[in-house]
């Protein structure tokens, strides 16, 4: 049999695992001697919080982030290839290979053969989309908008348009600390029956989920979404 790369959900906020986390990922953390990863610093403290009894200098890390090239994808795999090594990619939050470069593995790993594994965990963009009310039958997820204002406008309306004729959910999520400026533009530019949901630290101590009107939200105080991982989704 190949070997395994199994897809391993990470929590969305700070000392949730035990509650987001399910036996089965855990269970992988506590074994697998090799893991693909954003970011080699935070990985190594979630397998050491998950799973306290590993000596990290065991375990191999290898480090795929949005930088790394196609090479770069490729080597990472081979352990798996030529060693028979199963392994694990984690993300800095959420799952992997949704809105994530680990999507660049996995297509990789496809295309050499290997099994791949995806385990169940907390995904910001559906768990949002869950709580939101709106379509989900249909909808689409856009990552992120445009920075500057006339393209990041020109896509709001866009997107409105798509929710307007498909009847279908649109899904995006800003650079946290741009999160403010791209919730005034949301309610400048849509229109006042769209709805709009915001969900903020989804799963965590803070956690704010509302959908409302556009009309609606300009009635209120603007939530504080300044560094808080948020999803937006616009529907009718």
């Amino acid at each position: 049999m190949p070997a395994t790369l199994y897809l391993l959900p990470t929590p969305l906020a700070d000392d949730t695992a035990p509650q987001v986390l399910p036996p089965q990922v855990v269970a992988a953390v506590a074994v697998l001697p090799y893991f693909l990863v954003e970011n080699a610093r935070t990985a190594r403290r979630f397998v050491k919080s998950v799973a306290p009894h590993r000596v990290i200098e065991e375990i191999r890390f290898t480090v795929i982030d949005k930088d790394s090239t196609d090479a770069e994808v490729r080597a990472a795999l081979v352990p798996l290839v030529k060693e028979g090594l199963d392994a694990g990619i984690l993300s800095e939050a959420g799952c992997p290979g949704i809105a994530d470069p680990g999507a660049a593995l996995v297509r990789e790993a496809h295309r050499q053969g290997l099994r791949v594994v995806p385990l169940v965990g907390p995904s910001s963009l559906l768990l949002a989309l869950m709580a939101s009310g709106l379509n989900g039958q249909q909808f689409a997820f856009h990552g992120y908008l445009p920075i500057e204002k006339a393209p990041r406008v020109a896509a709001i309306k866009t997107l409105e348009r798509e929710a307007q004729q498909r009847q279908q959910s649109q899904l995006f999520i800003e650079t946290p600390y741009r999160n403010g400026a791209l919730f005034a533009d949301l309610l400048a530019h849509l229109q006042p029956s769209t709805r709009l949901c915001v969900a903020a630290d989804v799963t965590g101590a803070g956690e704010f989920i509302k959908t409302l009107p556009v009309a609606d939200w300009r009635r209120l105080p603007a939530p504080e979404l300044h560094k808080i991982p948020t999803v937006f989704v616009i529907g009718t």
